[in-house]
């Protein structure tokens, strides 16, 4: 256990960081897992429906660039290793826009 004043606030300090991390971690899987299944779902539209492809790659562009946002700034507030930051960015690169690859 900590013995003076400033090992006992700086483990304070290491707590809420802690937890404010671990939400803005949790908040950016979930924003992963929600480009994720409109990938899905405009995959399935895409192949019922031929017309409807410009509005779901709009919405996927979109989707997309708010998930890369939000890793950025992961990224800038040192939540993330930017290393991680490039992989997760890649692999849904790949996934939203398959042909361009």
């Amino acid at each position: 256990m900590a013995n003076n004043k400033s090992s006992k606030k700086r483990i304070k300090i290491n707590k809420r960081n802690r937890i404010q991390n671990n939400s803005y971690k949790s908040l950016i899987k979930s924003y992963e897992k929600k480009h994720l299944s409109l990938i899905k779902a405009s995959s399935e539209q895409v192949s019922n429906l031929g017309e409807k492809e410009v509005n779901s790659q709009a919405l996927l562009k979109a989707s997309f660039a708010s998930v890369v946002s939000q890793i950025d700034k992961a990224v800038k507030k040192k939540i993330i290793h930017k290393n991680t930051a490039i992989r997760k960015k890649t692999n849904l690169f790949k996934k939203t826009f398959p042909t361009l690859n």
